[in-house]
């Protein structure tokens, strides 16, 4: 579909949508969504203050620790504003433009997170596998490398997207069914010939989600390999506590991306209530139990906290 000047119709503004079937509770959710951004925001902001200010926490695994606080604080300041302008101040309006740079954001965000737990699992691999060697082979240049080499690789993966969209013509309307902006959403109301956006997608996510989910197996099998050449059982449970927190944030991750692939795969027919829900499940839990796994399961991260909490009632 063509504009009047004959170039592809593109709307101003794309209507966002908030949760199907619950438009009389929108208070409640409102308040929900504040509480999961609080907890969130105030949560990883607490991680990256503890690992800058404690020096017992200047070792590898914690850097790693406040890169993945600092990726989830994108990830929730991307999807902010149009989250609380649809449930707090029923706006539910967003410019085209707008739309397709926090969907970059959103989806780049996402996928640094998963180059971050490949990173921490290599961590995990290097302090249980070849402990002695732990401190030269994970040294801080080679940290910061590895940190700068993830944002690349989600930034230059993701740089194509928003072009690719903003070549396509809008002839289905201009609803999308999220309060905030997505590739596979914004498919559904493009026309025109989507199948380069669509095989480009999924190369993405197998370069990223695929191959490093792959990786993440793999260290922990070859973790498990050397946890069990470890001939005491106390030394077993101590070299296997120390991945639990990782092992969490994995599951935390992973699991809501493999239930909404298989929502979508195979239960095509599911109420709309049903992908929205396990979307916004995608996008929200992770950032916010990140922080309260590390908390309770680090023993040093809780130190750090009981420290910081008598400081301020001396």
């Amino acid at each position: 579909m063509l504009g009047s000047n004959g170039t592809p119709f593109q709307p101003a503004t794309l209507q966002l949508t908030g949760i199907p079937g619950m438009q009389t509770g929108q208070a409640w959710i409102a308040l929900i969504f504040c509480f999961l951004y609080f907890i969130s925001i105030s949560g990883n902001l607490s991680i990256i203050a503890l690992v800058i200010r404690e020096p017992p926490l200047h070792q590898p695994m914690y850097y790693f620790l406040s890169m993945l606080s600092l990726n989830d604080l994108g990830v929730s300041l991307s999807t902010l504003p149009t989250v609380l302008a649809t449930f707090c101040f029923n706006y539910r309006h967003v410019g085209f433009d707008a739309c397709l740079v926090q969907m970059f954001f959103i989806h780049t965000f996402s996928f640094m997170e998963s180059g971050i737990l490949l990173a921490m699992s290599f961590d995990r691999f290097v302090a249980i596998c070849d402990p002695l060697r732990y401190s030269t082979v994970l040294t801080n240049s080679r940290i910061l490398a590895m940190g700068l080499g993830i944002l690349t690789k989600s930034f230059t993966t993701l740089f194509p997207f928003p072009f690719l969209v903003k070549r396509l013509p809008f002839c289905k309307g201009n609803v999308l069914h999220h309060s905030y902006c997505l590739h596979p959403d914004l498919m559904k109301v493009a026309c025109g010939d989507i199948h380069v956006n669509n095989i480009y997608g999924l190369f993405v996510v197998i370069f990223t989600y695929g191959v490093d989910s792959v990786f993440i197996l793999l260290s922990y099998a070859l973790i498990l390999r050397a946890v069990l050449a470890i001939a005491s059982q106390e030394q077993r449970l101590k070299a296997l506590n120390t991945c639990i927190s990782h092992i969490c944030a994995v599951l935390a991750f992973y699991v809501p991306i493999i239930a909404v692939s298989m929502i979508h795969r195979f239960w095509k027919s599911a109420p709309a209530v049903v992908h929205v829900m396990m979307s916004n499940v995608y996008l929200f839990v992770p950032p916010m139990l990140n922080p309260i796994i590390y908390s309770v399961k680090t023993k040093e991260i809780r130190k750090g906290i009981l420290k910081v909490f008598h400081k301020s009632q001396t």
